[in-house]
This record gives C-alpha cells, structure tokens and sequence, in this order.
C-alpha cells in the first residue's frame, strides 16, 4: 500500500455525500480541506475520532479548514452516523473505494494475526492549491482536532 505524500499533488477525487451530493477537489480551490479516512461508522474509534472534531468545529473552521469525511459505508449509514453524532460536515460514502484507492488508504491490515484489506485510519490535510502539506497516519481518536490544529 503506498499513500500519498507531503508535497503531492491530491488526487482529483469525486464523491457523493451521505445525501448523494457530488463533492470533488475543484469544490475546494483556494481553501485548506482535511480529508480525514476511518474504517467505518458507529464503531467507538470512529465515533470518538468524529466527535473530536465536531466538538472542535467552529475552531477548525476559524482556522480556514473543511472536513471531509471518508469511509467505504453506504450512504444510508453515513447519514445515520452524522443523524446520531450531531455532525456539522460531510461523510463520503465510497462503496466503490475510488476515492480510498486514490489516497492509497485501502489495503492489507493486520488484527490478531489476521490480515485483511480495509481503510487505514489516516488524515491528508491539502493546501490552497490542492497540494498535501501534512499527512497524519498515527491519529489520535479522541484528539485528533489538536493534531490538525498543531500542524
């Protein structure tokens, strides 16, 4: 599996929400968008991971960021994840795993000696210009509003 690095140029991905809205990188142009992965909704570490940030939101947004969330779960259970959770931005839901694959966060994972594809938990901040300017691949579930903050 080979994700992206600082300095590459994002992939211009094209998405539908939990609501069927097409989200792509040119929706972004001029802005800083977190595009943050997580292996699927309702699960605790997803659940802290989102509430972190939507408890951090409005300091997010004042700092110039968008979130965008990734995960393989169907459109039905994103909007069941943002209904539960209060969330205040969009969850991609990539069944297809085109928008995963271009990132290079779908792969082989290891869990209690087996191994199985599946999202890597990862966070690929993209600058103005649509360049990545900061990766995260050790995210910290329940802080990691302050690791993008830090950057």
């Amino acid at each position: 599996m080979t994700h992206l690095k600082v300095g590459d140029q994002a992939p211009n991905f094209v998405g539908l929400d939990q609501e069927g809205v097409k989200h792509q990188l040119s929706d972004y142009k001029g802005k800083k968008l977190v595009v943050f992965f997580y292996p699927k909704a309702s699960t605790p570490g997803c659940t802290a991971e989102v509430c972190n940030l939507r408890d951090n939101y409005q300091v997010l947004k004042e700092k110039g960021f968008e979130l965008l969330g990734v995960s393989a779960d169907s459109g039905a259970r994103q909007q069941k994840f943002i209904d539960k959770n209060n969330l205040p931005f969009p969850l991609l839901a990539d069944e297809s795993k085109e928008v995963l694959n271009a990132f290079g966060v779908w792969g082989p994972k290891k869990f209690m000696g087996r191994t199985y594809d599946g999202i890597h938990r990862m966070t690929f901040v993209i600058d103005e210009k649509g360049v990545i300017s900061n990766v995260i691949d050790k995210v910290k579930t329940k802080d990691h509003a302050a690791q993008i903050l830090e950057l």
